[in-house]
């Protein structure tokens, strides 16, 4: 990648097939994305450490180390969007994949329209402000939208983007239940394609982060049936 060219974005795409990772490496550039390529995790992650990419594209299976392998390494250090590619309706590599840190999945065979329209959807709610209030406060969590962080005790809490907005979207949204589908149109940006695991994966790794206990949490409640709401012990403080 050439320093300072972006196009549209910044993009590396992870794929030990040699005729998918050309072929992506050429429609994605016809799009007017700047695309760099890797055949494997190690040569993956070196390239991502070199350059700054806007988003990561990793297939689940790969030579050597597996592309979850190469996306919990990356979520140790980097921030940057990631979407995995598996096979077809293979719903372990789906879960795996969302658990070790990717925002979104894409299926072989895929077809192109719809893994573009992931990526200019996941690009753009990343490059998007939260909007609304300066912070909110719930007892010692503290949700601060325009800085992107979230404290807890006065401690960072290290939050993807992704789980960043969508705790930003509950949080903004309290004691209301959002459905699914509504986090998908609102945090992921999809208005017509979209999958309600991605939504669970993330509510999972976020309850983690921010519950005192994740196996019987208090802020972020399920609604059996109708999705999830953020549901506080404590009522918020705005500013």
């Amino acid at each position: 990648m050439k320093s300072g060219d972006r196009g549209l974005g910044r993009l590396l795409v992870v794929e030990d097939d040699e005729r998918l990772r050309d072929a992506l490496r050429l429609a994605l550039r016809d799009e007017g994305y700047v695309v760099e390529t890797a055949a494997d995790a190690d040569s993956g992650f070196e390239r991502l450490s070199g350059d700054s990419p806007d988003l990561v594209l990793i297939d689940v299976v790969l030579p050597g180390r597996s592309g979850l392998e190469l996306c919990r390494q990356i979520r140790q250090a980097h921030q940057v969007p990631i979407i995995i590619i598996t096979a077809r309706d293979d719903s372990h590599d789906v879960v795996a994949g969302l658990e070790s840190g990717a925002d979104d999945y894409v299926t072989k065979p895929f077809v192109f329209k719809e893994l573009s329209a992931r990526i200019r959807a996941l690009l753009r709610r990343t490059r998007m402000g939260t909007g609304g209030v300066d912070r909110l406060v719930f007892g010692e969590l503290e949700v601060v939208p325009d800085e992107g962080r979230v404290t807890i005790s006065g401690e960072d809490v290290p939050l993807t983007r992704t789980e960043f907005l969508l705790l930003c979207e509950l949080a903004q949204e309290h004691r209301r239940v959002l459905s699914r589908d509504r986090l998908l149109t609102n945090v992921w940006g999809y208005t017509y394609f979209g999958d309600g695991r991605v939504v669970d994966a993330h509510i999972r790794r976020l309850r983690t982060k921010i519950e005192p206990d994740p196996s019987d949490p208090k802020f972020i409640t399920t609604v059996r049936g109708l999705g999830y709401k953020f549901d506080p012990p404590i009522e918020e403080n705005t500013s």
